[in-house]
């Protein structure tokens, strides 16, 4: 199963290896990852693959908030399926 993990927030050291580190911590792998920053802001959007998670796609989505409330931004988990089904054209 994969997921779509989106960060946004002020720019700030450490944001990426504390994420990943979560991820890694869950046995969650990275397909694929993009980030930005944009006048001091950003912003990270990543591609995941779920499925050997030792955690439930609900403890992940917990856990992701927060850490991203720990380190001042917002992190957000969402099933690839509805993400795409939100965005489309």
């Amino acid at each position: 199963m994969k997921g779509i993990i989106t960060v946004v927030g002020k720019d700030q050291v450490g944001i990426i290896a504390k994420v990943c580190t979560l991820l890694a911590e869950n046995r969650v792998n990275i397909l694929d990852i993009s980030q930005t920053i944009v006048q001091g802001y950003f912003n990270m959007m990543m591609i995941v693959d779920i499925s050997k998670s030792n955690s439930t796609f609900e403890e992940l989505v917990e856990s992701l908030d927060v850490l991203g409330k720990q380190i001042g931004v917002l992190v957000k988990l969402q099933h690839e399926d509805i993400f795409n089904s939100m965005h489309r054209i």
